[in-house]
């Protein structure tokens, strides 16, 4: 590995990303479910929402959410039913047993988060969530969004 990689902010990103991916998958193994799962389900627990919703939340391709939302299906954690006037619709909730699985991922997430930034003090905790969300933008200009309801609730913490 040359110097200038080793130096890499992306770099420490990536092998951050991929460790921080890696510990919840650990975690989410213990709750019966896969990493990205965990996103589909904290997205259906305010309310039931159709699949192109969901992708679009998720800013993943429908594919994507239908095999997700299949395996979930599967495990008795969401139901899928259609949808009104079009019945190419189809409209995704959680299942009882979603809403308490759901609501144990908060738990398992602040977890691993604390894991994640043991070693900060508070103050460089909320810079690294400014200098984060600020790295997004500059790679939203490459075509992903940024939320910015996210950078709203940050800020005010």
């Amino acid at each position: 590995m040359t110097k200038s990689l080793e130096k890499s902010v992306g770099r420490a990103l990536l092998v951050t990303a991929r460790l921080h991916r890696a510990r919840m998958g650990e975690r989410l193994n213990a709750l019966g479910l896969f990493p990205g799962q965990e996103q589909a389900l904290k997205s259906l627990q305010a309310a039931p929402m159709t699949m192109g919703e969901l992708a679009t939340l998720l800013r993943v391709k429908p594919p994507t959410v239908s095999k997700t939302i299949g395996r979930l299906s599967l495990q008795g954690l969401v139901t899928r039913e259609g949808g009104g006037r079009d019945g190419r619709l189809v409209q995704v909730a959680l299942t009882e047993n979603g809403q308490k699985t759901a609501a144990a991922l908060d738990a398992v997430w602040n977890q691993v988060e604390e894991e994640l930034l043991e070693k900060l003090d508070a103050k460089e905790r909320k810079q690294l969530r400014k200098l984060l969300r600020k790295a997004a933008k500059g790679l939203s200009k490459a075509g992903a969004d940024v939320e910015e309801a996210e950078e709203e609730t940050e800020d005010a913490a």
